[in-house]
């Protein structure tokens, strides 16, 4: 059984001190967009829905433009996101840790990825996540993985997903991760 662990210095890195939310630094005719109520986007894609940084470096901007202050640098692909908004060619996107800006539609992808159980990481505890050899609780460990750690997300049936890390493949628990919607099921 491996143990596989965070590198959250390489993931985040601080460009600014703030972000502000939407208000004044967005275009008229930009309303938030609340988590709570799917529906469809401009793009025709669903909203809320999840994707994950593609490049390797990509700047969370406080507003939908290239004008707009840089409040976070993501020095890491991979990294999931939530888009809850869009406008033109820009997402608003909200990571693990709530933080929320705006990112290029082009340094996003479609590929599913998940952050396992962030809301660990603050308790300073060594709580690990599990990862069967089944979509099963009591099926075999095959790796304890630590809070944040990203792990691709191949399926979810609503209740388990079949995911990789660091070469492992397996399944977590759907409540465990963050990264798909409770209940949502996709191949």
């Amino acid at each position: 059984m491996r143990r596989l662990s965070l590198l959250a210095a390489s993931c985040l890195v601080l460009a600014a001190t703030t972000i502000v939310p939407s208000g004044p630094f967005c275009p008229s005719g930009v309303g938030v967009a609340h988590a709570q109520s799917a529906g469809k986007g401009p793009s025709g894609l669903p909203l809320p829905r999840f994707v994950s940084l593609k490049a390797t470096r990509v700047n969370l901007r406080i507003g939908p433009g290239r004008d707009y202050a840089v409040a976070w640098l993501y020095t890491r692909p991979g990294v999931p996101m939530e888009v809850i908004q869009e406008y033109d060619n820009w997402r608003r996107v909200r990571d693990a840790e709530g933080t929320e800006g705006w990112v290029y539609q082009s340094l996003l992808s479609g590929e599913r990825t998940a952050t396992v159980a962030p809301w660990k990481a603050a308790s300073g505890k060594d709580e690990f996540t599990s990862m069967h050899r089944e979509a099963r609780a009591n099926a075999r460990v095959v790796a304890r993985l630590e809070p944040g750690v990203v792990v691709k997300v191949k399926a979810c049936d609503g209740e388990w997903c079949e995911a990789s890390a660091e070469g492992m493949d397996g399944y977590v628990a759907q409540s465990q991760i963050w990264g798909a919607y409770p209940g949502e099921a996709f191949r």
